[in-house]
């Protein structure tokens, strides 16, 4: 299925939310997810299905100063 994840269509076979960040090289990584515009929380991910046409942004924290 497509999804669109930060702004660039994607592929993914996997339809559950934890699985397709591993899919798109995110397994792993400290990052904020949001699918259609609303938080995902880590804890909430699992039960979190994706569909055809989601709007997927991943985010990872800022460092600096």
């Amino acid at each position: 299925m497509k999804i669109l994840v930060n702004g660039a269509w994607r592929e993914t076979a996997s339809r559950e939310l934890p699985q397709a960040l591993e899919e798109l090289g995110y397994g792993g990584a400290v990052v904020s997810t949001a699918l259609n515009g609303e938080f995902i929380a880590a804890a909430q991910r699992a039960d979190t299905v994706l569909a055809d046409g989601d709007r997927l942004e991943v985010l990872a924290p800022m460092q600096g100063g």
